[in-house]
């Protein structure tokens, strides 16, 4: 039955997103209402308290219009609701950089797929998710998908590659080792004993969720390119 968990969790998850908008979802809108251009110059989409999609997308964007600017725009029930001029200053390694939409290779359906059976593998319990994509220090187009309780205090965080659909990273999950220290503890002879053995089943866990992941990543693949020229 474990073995099949991904499988159901990928269909139970895309019958649920069949009702609400999903980011490629949002991209689309946006293209449509604004100019097709206009998902040429996303610098991030955030979807918050999603069950497991949100009820409304956050999109900032360059504004062609002027030098510097930015503006962001709000997508609720497959339209624009709102537009405006941000009301913080952005945030992040990759401040300012757009996102290449033809490297979008997977939606958010699919990395809450990945991030929710991450979370089950680590033995993590959670409420909602909050969708975060932009780019990372090297460019790429990453996921930041945190889950939350029913009290909205986050449990963990798992950094999803939206190209190749890789976990880059994860925080607060898997006894709160770093992904740094659980990639190189199968080849650290540090400890024995008790707390070896606690370190070996937790990294086993995670790489096992890694694995899990890519074979996630390719039944839920999905060119954006390929889903907005369908238009």
């Amino acid at each position: 039955m474990l073995k099949i968990f991904p499988l159901l969790l990928l269909a139970a998850t895309t019958a649920a997103a069949a009702e609400q908008s999903t980011a490629y979802d949002a991209l689309r809108v946006l293209g449509h209402e604004m100019a097709r251009d206009a998902v040429n110059h996303v610098i991030s989409l955030v979807g918050i308290d999603g069950a497991p999609q949100p009820e409304k997308w956050k999109i900032l964007l360059e504004d062609t219009a002027g030098a510097d600017a930015m503006r962001e725009v709000e997508i609720a029930d497959g339209r624009i609701v709102s537009e405006r001029a941000p009301a913080c200053a952005v945030t992040g390694s990759s401040e300012g950089a757009t996102i290449d939409t033809r490297r979008l290779n997977l939606d958010s359906t699919g990395a809450y797929a990945v991030a929710s059976h991450t979370a089950q593998k680590s033995g993590a319990q959670f409420a909602t998710v909050t969708y975060d994509l932009r780019t990372d220090e090297r460019g790429e187009p990453v996921w930041i998908v945190t889950l939350q309780d029913n009290s909205r205090r986050r449990v963990g965080t798992i950094y999803v590659g939206a190209n190749s659909g890789n976990i880059a990273r994860t925080e607060g999950l898997f006894a709160g080792a770093t992904t740094q220290e659980l990639e190189t503890d199968r080849d650290t002879e540090d400890t024995g004993g008790v707390l070896r053995t606690a370190k070996s089943r937790i990294s086993h866990s995670f790489h096992q969720a890694e694995v899990e992941a890519r074979n996630l990543f390719e039944r839920a693949k999905q060119s954006f390119s390929d889903f907005i020229n369908r238009d």
